[in-house]
């Protein structure tokens, strides 16, 4: 089996002689690439199942939607950007400003400028770091959704013919070296967590149901415009992002309310094209692994023995979807020793591939690649290779 056949096997539940290996994220390998091509090769010269993802990520890349991976996010025409910095009374910090001015009226975000700031005085659009330090969020109540609907703008024939031909390299790359190709990232409550805020989120699916469900919709009808964009492109494998659909912020009863029917459409848009469909979320899941089987998901990204129950996963998931993770990357793979990884690394083959449908990784990221982190990666894939023999 090649790489790409290894991988396919795995997320469509079978066995195979060779355990796949493959990093879910690995940012301390690829900030030191000198491009995307470059980051695969040394994924690849390391021993791992790289996957091929479109469009490529080039390292170094900061933009308006640096957390949500894929096609560039463009807006309306018609909409015009203000960006300011204010000192107000009370505020420990300076507050940027960002105003977009559309024909529905105006969107006024207000972020506190604090030291971790990475953006200068930028504000972006979508982006993890907005989260914390809002003031003040994009979308306040529902008469601001009109206005949004000039920022989520479906991609325009233009932009896909780029996005084509940004990506040909990497899709026929792909196919020569038998590597897995992979799209996306999708999203759905992710994105009212940085335009409307986590914590409003979680007092309006009570408060303001209609309001979540109307935010959920414009999304889900915004990602699976720009799905289909990736998925003509004949990916292997389609992945979602969804840190905040887990149960720190929905329960079960929440999550089948409102997550379960946009990711049903996105699960259901993925298969009619031929993809496999990647749920990627690594914490606090647990309560939800039923409905996300019945959902039809075929591989659960993220999962991670801290705070994960392994064995129960495994019975509840085994047979019906395939588990990428096993290994803690920040407590284990960044900060644990080589016997701390050996151990970790058995104890995740041991439970979780039986029987077929597992892939190996840290979860979720290995931020960095220090030569300590180095030989603990290097100790990953050398007991991975001997569990398998």
């Amino acid at each position: 089996m090649n790489s790409r056949e290894r991988l396919s096997a795995a997320i469509d539940l079978k066995e195979s002689a060779k355990i796949p290996c493959s990093f879910m994220l690995f940012k301390g390998l690829w900030v030191q690439s000198k491009d995307y091509l470059d980051f695969i090769q040394r994924q690849v010269a390391l021993g791992l199942d790289a996957y091929v993802q479109i469009p490529p990520r080039q390292p170094g890349l900061t933009n308006d939607h640096y957390n949500l991976h894929g096609l560039p996010v463009n807006y309306d025409p018609s909409v015009c950007i203000e960006e300011w910095v204010e000192t107000p009374a009370g505020e420990q910090t300076p507050i940027l400003v960002k105003e977009y001015h559309t024909p529905a009226g105006c969107l006024r975000a207000e972020v506190r400028r604090t030291n971790d700031w990475p953006y200068g005085e930028h504000v972006p659009f979508l982006d993890d770091y907005l989260v914390p330090r809002s003031r003040r969020f994009l979308v306040e109540e529902s008469t601001d959704l009109e206005a949004l609907t000039f920022l989520l703008t479906e991609p325009t024939g233009e932009e896909i013919a780029e996005f084509r031909a940004k990506s040909r390299s990497a899709v026929d790359y792909a196919a020569q070296q038998g590597l897995l190709l992979t799209g996306g990232w999708g999203v759905g409550a992710d994105l009212i967590g940085w335009i409307f805020g986590l914590q409003n989120m979680l007092y309006a699916v009570y408060d303001h149901p209609d309001l979540v469900h109307r935010m959920l919709d414009m999304i889900g009808d915004w990602n699976r415009a720009r799905m289909r964009a990736v998925l003509e492109s004949g990916v292997d494998l389609y992945i979602k992002r969804a840190w905040y659909e887990n149960c720190d912020f929905w329960t079960p009863g929440t999550f089948k309310g409102f997550i379960a029917p946009q990711l049903k459409q996105d699960v259901d848009l993925a298969h009619e094209y031929g993809a496999r469909f990647g749920y990627l979320i690594t914490s606090n899941v647990m309560p939800l692994l039923d409905q996300i089987a019945e959902l039809g998901v075929d591989v659960l990204i993220g999962i991670d023995p801290q705070g994960w129950d392994l064995d129960l996963t495994k019975e509840k998931l085994g047979g019906k979807v395939c588990l990428w993770g096993g290994v803690n990357g920040h407590l284990t793979v960044e900060q644990g020793s080589t016997e701390d990884v050996r151990r970790e690394v058995r104890e995740a083959i041991e439970t979780l591939a039986p029987g077929g449908g597992f892939i190996l990784s840290p979860v979720d990221n290995v931020r960095e690649f220090t030569p300590a982190i180095q030989e603990n990666v290097l100790a990953l894939i050398d007991e991975s290779n001997k569990q398998a023999g």
